[in-house]
């Protein structure tokens, strides 16, 4: 896929009902990466769990993915990585993540990309941002009852980002 045909990836593509997690056990933030590497495993396009959660863990050390307001993406590009895949879990108790504003994490989107995807990696990473900017999408996401409302809610996103992009 040419690095342009990355504005068309949506959120909704690459998160399935085998990705979402809603009620994260986990306590601290290794064994919450871990989980979330699980999570994106279950997709079938991680080739090698362990070389995928050290480079998540590598990309970790540059700076913490939490970046405030309950959210954190952590996100990696890997040759372990067959094809772009995202997870999402909710932690009810919320998790101690070394966010930015030092608040605790509710919400984790986790990205992984081939490490041929550059481009449609920083795309989707602008992507989720965008979601994660909106307020009320983040409320909804902290309160939905199932995996197909956090789906419908981020589909629900896009339609409105896809509207706002045509005026």
């Amino acid at each position: 896929m040419p690095a342009s045909a990355g504005k068309d990836i949506k959120l909704s593509s690459l998160l399935k009902d085998k990705t979402i997690q809603l009620a994260l056990s986990e306590k601290n933030k290794a064994r919450v990466l871990s989980a979330l590497v699980d999570l994106i495993a279950r997709s079938g396009k991680i080739k090698d769990k362990k070389a995928f959660l050290r480079a998540i863990l590598e990309r970790e050390k540059l700076g913490s993915t939490g970046i405030g307001n309950g959210v954190a993406i952590p996100h990696a590009k890997s040759k372990a990585v067959k094809g772009m895949v995202v997870a999402f879990a909710r932690s009810q108790e919320g998790v101690d993540f070394g966010a930015l504003d030092g608040e605790k994490v509710h919400l984790f989107f986790m990205l992984a990309s081939p490490e041929t995807m550059i481009g449609e990696h920083l795309k989707v990473l602008a992507r989720l941002s965008y979601l994660i900017k909106d307020k009320f999408s983040l409320l909804l996401l902290t309160k939905a009852p199932g995996k197909k409302e956090i789906l419908k809610i981020i589909m629900d996103h896009e339609k409105i980002e896809r509207e706002h992009e045509y005026r």
